[in-house]
């Protein structure tokens, strides 16, 4: 099965490498263009530079040259800032996977009991209540969602800064790139604790909105749909107690759609959330790469366009097996294969 599925995902991995080398490069304009500016340099200067780069040699030699040095992990160093990429991805990586992981906590938490309240009050005002925000949260924009707490929680209350991670007036010890954790290492730690959550606050709830609306409309239609399930009524028809009928047979069954989102939502907040992280000046992953594009950054770019493919992957292998383990009819099934 591990074979099988290590021989899908080549495929996909190859394709990965063509999108992040091809695509970028079929915008108008490259590096030594932006560094020498719209008017340009004196031809030598710009075959120097284009050499430099190696942006004159064939195209897939270029495309041969990448796909080694990312076998043998080496990512190059960015255009732009002249700094090794890999160490330019870390910080910026750790940032996105503790606001990433901060939104998904409010969305699992909040949406898989609201999805199950709609369910358990079908047709009622809970479920109604519950069904017209999830449509509103994952309605509205996200740009125009985070411009109104913006307004309303940090220029209004002043409850929240708006940008950034950290107040500079404290310092944080570097050891993981998470704040809330590297916050408890650092001098006044329950101060610095104290900002670095004021500071995800606001982009937490931003990035969460859609997540949690998805999840909860998930849950509750894949509640509602184990609810009329034969082994559910015959559960009730037994006098089995309502907590147990709803929370250990029918919710089991339920999540396994819902797991399945969840590890979409999740692959789509780890790759970057381009709008929030702008919006908030959040030094993430989808900030950067919004720059490299603009900048035609292209080790930057090929390296996070890559990242992405490759998280994807594996989220969705984790997905899987979780579902095996929750479900064990699919652990039947994976083993026959």
């Amino acid at each position: 099965m591990l074979l099988k599925k290590f021989l899908q995902i080549i495929p996909i991995v190859v394709g990965a490498t063509l999108v992040a080398f091809f695509l970028i490069r079929l915008l108008p304009g490259d590096p030594v263009t932006n560094l020498l500016g719209e008017r340009g340099g004196r031809p030598e200067v710009v075959a120097e530079l284009r050499e430099k780069y190696g942006l004159d040699q064939p195209i897939f030699s270029q495309y041969l040259i990448f796909v080694k040095n990312s076998l043998a992990g080496e990512w190059g160093s960015s255009i732009v800032s002249k700094q090794p990429v890999f160490e330019e991805f870390i910080p910026r990586f750790m940032a996105t996977i503790e606001l990433s992981f901060f939104s998904m906590l409010i969305a699992v938490c909040l949406g898989i009991p609201l999805g199950v309240l709609a369910a358990t009050y079908k047709n009622k005002w809970p479920d109604y209540l519950v069904s017209s925000v999830s449509l509103i949260g994952y309605s509205m924009p996200i740009f125009w969602w985070g411009l109104i707490l913006i307004i309303l929680f940090s220029v209004r209350l002043s409850w929240f800064p708006v940008s950034g991670r950290l107040s500079v007036e404290y310092d944080v010890v570097y050891k993981t790139g998470l704040y809330l954790i590297d916050a408890w290492f650092s001098p006044e730690s329950f101060q610095v604790f104290k900002s670095a959550i004021r500071h995800l606050a606001l982009p937490s709830i931003v990035l969460s909105t859609i997540p949690l609306a998805v999840i909860a409309r998930m849950t509750r239609a894949s509640m509602i749909e184990c609810l009329n399930e034969d082994y559910i009524k015959s559960a009730v028809s037994r006098g089995v107690s309502q907590w147990k009928v709803y929370y250990k047979h029918a919710l089991r069954n339920a999540l396994i759609p819902v797991v399945t989102t969840i590890g979409i939502m999740v692959g789509t907040l780890l790759t970057g959330a381009v709008l929030t992280e702008t919006i908030f000046s959040w030094p993430g992953i989808g900030n950067w790469l919004v720059k490299s594009v603009e900048a035609r950054d292209y080790p930057v770019i090929q390296m996070g366009v890559l990242y992405f493919s490759l998280l994807i992957i594996v989220i969705n292998l984790l997905v899987e097996q979780l579902n095996i383990i929750i479900y064990p009819k699919l652990r039947i099934a994976a083993k026959k294969d």
